[in-house]
């Protein structure tokens, strides 16, 4: 009898904790509902406030919310915070680093955001967003050979792609490879043909 009186008390308790974290879980669906309202209204600052009140800093969606709402409220220091944190408790998302990288680009943070887009890599080698986006940054310290590797990945994945293609051929021209650089071009011109800079590109590849 004791047993059974215990074992009620037990399950008492476990459905009474039960039904308030499920009552919590949906007043914060309720929030994050009124927030995207406001954020589809541009009221950046009462989207805030409506996560705000269950806002943990181990909490990963609300520290990743908060950090896009300072994001489109232009506060990037403070976007650029709470993204960290995300990444700091969830280091292998790859939806927090890239969400990091635009308030440090905006800050023209270059270093960290070259650590993103390496993090990102590790995590996901072929992912085509982080290897073009670093080939750009890479090919504008005018590293082209070091550029071209990235650019070739993404042309790898994606064959037919005019970015990948029309990068990796300025790439691999300003390193001396002139004959691969001619064929990115040709590609990149059935994508978009008459484009002005792979015309340019193909022109000097032919010298």
């Amino acid at each position: 009898m004791e047993f059974l009186t215990r074992f009620t008390l037990f399950a008492v308790l476990g459905l009474s904790f039960f039904e308030i974290h499920a009552q919590g879980n949906v007043n914060m669906q309720r929030a994050f509902q009124s927030s995207y309202n406001e954020e589809s209204k541009k009221n950046y600052a009462e989207a805030i406030s409506d996560v705000m009140p269950f806002y943990a800093e181990g909490n990963y969606e609300t520290n990743l919310r908060i950090g896009w709402l300072y994001y489109l409220a232009k506060n990037y220091t403070a976007s650029q915070n709470y993204y960290t944190r995300a990444v700091n408790i969830r280091p292998n998302s790859i939806e927090a680093r890239f969400g990091l990288i635009k308030p440090l680009s905006l800050l023209s943070n270059w270093e960290k955001v070259v650590e993103q887009y390496n993090s990102i890599l590790k995590t996901d080698p072929q992912n085509t967003q982080a290897n073009y986006w670093l080939g750009v940054i890479i090919y504008n310290r005018k590293q082209y050979s070091s550029a071209a590797k990235y650019f070739a990945k993404v042309v790898g994945a994606y064959p037919f792609d005019y970015d990948g293609n029309h990068m990796l051929g300025w790439a691999l021209l300003f390193s001396g490879r002139k004959a691969e650089a001619k064929g990115c071009f040709e590609r990149a011109l059935l994508i978009k043909p008459g484009d002005s800079s792979s015309t340019d590109g193909l022109n000097r590849a032919a010298k």
